[in-house]
């Protein structure tokens, strides 16, 4: 088919699904421990429940690069949960798409100004999103994910040659002053203005700020985009998406609604509808948006998530179910660990597919970010007037 997808709800016909094979290990350095940081300085704390966020412990003796292993049984049982997704979508008649398997031996990826290790295209979302007929590939946060998109190549390429246009935002070279990090240094706060701070940067290939942001930080609703920034990278990144596309959508830029992912904050299920965090997040959204009914995710509990203990590095907030997949207006796909979750959603009318994914919190993303949903049905419709 050709590529056509204009929101998160319409019916849903062509999807990617990414892979999550050779998934072994984690490479703590800068750009992972600025992105991460919430989860990382914060969650993995000694305060925190332990079910939720278990004390994490670096590795004896680790410097500005380390490899943290991820357990060869939570592998396993992410692509037997993953080969479950990919199965609940074609029994729904869905057509599955696949990247490029990460190869056991991939050396490292670098450029001129720094080197890292390369992870699978597991979390898809986050690098690229289509916007109706056109293929919008956005500059990752992390070194380790700089050529993610490269494993994506033989799925975009057909759509190419079905008819897609096809864009690349500009790729940063990302010394380490490349990077705004007022987000880490002041915790988040929601006033304006930015007010963007960098580290010194003695590479000889700095240029300043960059734009970087991962398409999961984009939420469409039609002809309106919802475009989360928190950081000088990100409003250069929306600086450019405005510019690129603003001649057909509008954008609207919501001002630290959260560190960078969108969809682990808001979500819509279909127009009208709204799964939300908490009331205070749907206030931050454009008025139009506010009157929308809306659906308030129920906080977790112990029992929805598997037991890790001090070598396991948890990636993702306690709200990480809260990212589901709409397969169309009525019909969602939620993990099946989170039963209040579909319950809730069952109350309200919608026909929920239970799909089990259980470390979620390890691998850094729900059914929303290990998709692409590369074609719907609808066009190019007005939800917000």
């Amino acid at each position: 088919m050709r590529l056509n997808s204009y929101d998160e709800w319409s019916p849903l016909r062509e999807v990617i699904v990414g892979s999550g094979l050779n998934y072994t290990t984690h490479e703590r350095e800068l750009t992972f421990d600025m992105f991460l940081h919430e989860n990382i300085t914060i969650d993995n704390d000694l305060s925190r429940k332990p079910w939720l966020y278990p004390p994490f412990s670096p590795p004896e003796g680790s410097d500005a690069r380390s490899r943290i292993t991820i357990a060869q049984r939570h592998v396993d049982e992410l692509n037997e949960d993953i080969d479950g997704l990919v199965r609940t979508l074609e029994s729904l008649s869905i057509t599955v798409r696949r990247p490029l398997d990460l190869g056991p031996n991939v050396p490292e990826v670098g450029t001129p100004a720094w080197s890292a290790a390369m992870i699978p295209a597991l979390n898809v979302r986050d690098n690229v999103i289509i916007m109706g007929d056109e293929i919008v590939e956005t500059p990752p946060m992390m070194r380790s994910r700089y050529f993610e998109n490269q494993l994506l190549k033989p799925v975009l390429m057909d759509y190419f040659q079905r008819g897609a246009r096809w864009s690349v935002m500009p790729r940063p070279l990302m010394t380490d002053g490349s990077f705004d990090f007022s987000y880490v240094e002041g915790g988040g706060s929601f006033d304006e203005p930015l007010t963007p701070s960098a580290l010194p940067d003695d590479s000889p290939y700095r240029v300043g700020f960059e734009m970087m942001m991962d398409a999961a930080q984009i939420l469409r609703f039609g002809k309106d985009v919802l475009v989360n920034v928190s950081t000088q990278n990100h409003q250069l990144a929306y600086e450019w998406l405005d510019r690129h596309l603003g001649d057909r959508f509008r954008l609207h830029r919501i001002y630290r609604l959260s560190d960078d992912h969108i969809d682990s904050t808001v979500l819509p299920l279909r127009p009208g509808l709204l799964l939300a965090r908490s009331p205070e997040i749907v206030d931050r959204l454009p008025a139009a948006l506010q009157k929308w009914d809306r659906i308030y995710y129920p906080e977790p509990t112990a029992d929805q998530f598997p037991p890790y203990d001090d070598n396991d590095l948890v990636l993702t907030s306690k709200y990480i179910d809260m990212n589901v997949l709409s397969i169309d207006a009525e019909t969602v796909l939620v993990n099946s660990a989170h039963t209040e979750l579909v319950g809730l959603l069952e109350s309200r009318g919608m026909t929920v597919v239970p799909v089990q994914h259980r470390h979620r919190r390890l691998f850094g993303g729900g059914f929303h970010c290990f998709t692409v949903d590369t074609v719907r049905d609808g066009g190019l419709e007005d939800y917000l007037s």
